[in-house]
């Protein structure tokens, strides 16, 4: 992606599955929204509309893959992986292989993921941490035969690193510095290492996909144009950018604010949306900006409709690893050694400014924190995987969850919520 967008081409940047982390490293490298497809969140019929709308006035598209190539929802055979979005889209893939520690048997490798679903077209190969020109060398000879062109060859450097922690790699928002430094050693290392004409002739082959692109505004929307104040800034960047869309679409006026420096919600705020993040990197300083605090507890406890997702339910809750957090849910949150991770089925169980009861869906979780909840408030979600349990808070107008849904699966969410705000 970077490569292409330092060639002057409008990139339209995509990452399979539910990861809010890659897209933000794409949209640094593209200056594009990154834009999720998850065939798990969405449903397949969703997959090829939403890559569509995104790709509009683009000149190229590239997909970033999930985990292993066939590797999905757990359980559920190829559904939400890689080799399904590429077949729901009919794009040729490229295989980025790590050729480290291996020579002649890159060419079983190769042969494995090219042979095991037919329907999938891998167009090339990428050889990735290659030690040296003569282990290239092996490499390239071993694949001669394979059918599988070579597309490039990327050596082994410490400049295109990406630093992890518990969650994954660390959000653009954090390094941006860093990262704009990262991006543009990576892009200078591919156009050096690939043939990056043999890829783009390698998209231009795929055939057209003969649908119409989602659109945000399939809703309707509402009157009034009311405030709908979304967190933002390095505590909350985890969002789907269809998310924001969805809600200026329905009739809301959205207006970004940052928790780590505003002291106030933006002028006029009639709803909130605190998305995903790492609220507990910043403990200290989301408590230290005690007004925000208050005037979120004052918005939430007035009856306004909030809707907040893992980090926005922490900071929602009395206090996080004890350092005071907003107050408006009877909750208090602190971390955890467990990961809790993966695909859920849900149903909502109480009436919100998010949901009608009975509304189901799919989301995802993912999170090192428990929350020890006291009384006052309803469940948000009854869930039926990977155990039968309830799981959020729903209280006065606030919906607070650990799971991250995708609202272009159910549109209806975000009209609900921005009428509840002009209400």
């Amino acid at each position: 992606m970077a490569a292409f967008a330092a060639a002057g081409l409008a990139v339209s940047p995509h990452k399979v599955g539910p990861d809010y982390i890659d897209p933000g490293y794409h949209a640094l490298a593209t200056g594009r929204p990154g834009r999720n497809l998850d065939a798990y969140l969405c449903g397949t019929d969703l997959i090829a509309p939403l890559f569509a709308h995104g790709a509009t006035g683009c000149d190229v598209a590239v997909v970033e893959g999930v985990m292993g190539m066939y590797d999905g929802a757990s359980g559920q055979g190829e559904l939400a992986s890689t080799a399904q979005v590429a077949k729901l889209l009919r794009a040729p893939v490229v295989l980025v292989v790590d050729a480290s520690s291996q020579s002649r048997s890159v060419a079983a490798l190769v042969h494995g993921f090219a042979s095991w679903d037919p329907q999938v077209r891998i167009g090339g190969v990428i050889l990735n941490k290659v030690g040296s020109a003569r282990h290239e060398e092996l490499l390239r000879e071993a694949l001669d035969a394979s059918g599988v062109p070579v597309l490039g060859a990327l050596r082994r450097e410490r400049q295109v690193r990406t630093p992890s922690r518990h969650l994954g790699l660390v959000p653009v928002a954090e390094r941006r510095t860093e990262a704009v430094d990262a991006v543009a050693a990576l892009a200078q290392q591919v156009r050096a290492g690939c043939d990056l004409e043999a890829v783009l002739a390698l998209a231009r082959s795929a055939p057209e996909l003969g649908v119409g692109a989602w659109d945000a505004a399939g809703a309707g929307a509402v009157s009034g144009r009311p405030v709908v104040a979304v967190a933002s800034g390095a505590a909350f960047t985890f969002s789907y950018a269809e998310h924001t869309e969805l809600l200026a679409a329905a009739g809301a006026e959205v207006v970004p604010f940052d928790p780590l420096r505003d002291e106030s919600l933006p002028e006029g705020t009639r709803g909130l949306v605190i998305g995903g993040g790492f609220p507990e990197v910043y403990a200290p300083e989301l408590s230290g900006n005690e007004p925000l605090r208050k005037a979120v507890a004052e918005l939430a406890l007035s009856g306004a409709p909030v809707a907040a997702e893992c980090a926005g339910l922490l900071y929602l809750s009395r206090s996080l690893d004890g350092q005071p957090m907003c107050g408006a849910l009877d909750a208090e949150a602190r971390m955890s050694d467990r990961l809790t991770l993966g695909y859920r089925e849900a149903v909502a169980v109480s009436e919100s400014s998010l949901a009608a009861v009975g509304t189901r869906l799919r989301g995802h979780e993912f999170h090192r924190t428990v929350i020890e909840p006291g009384a006052g408030a309803a469940p948000a979600w009854g869930m039926r995987l990977p155990e039968r349990r309830v799981e959020g808070f729903v209280q006065l107008g606030v919906h607070a969850s650990y799971l991250h849904t995708h609202w272009a699966a159910e549109p209806g969410m975000a009209k609900r919520f921005v009428e509840r705000c002009a209400g």
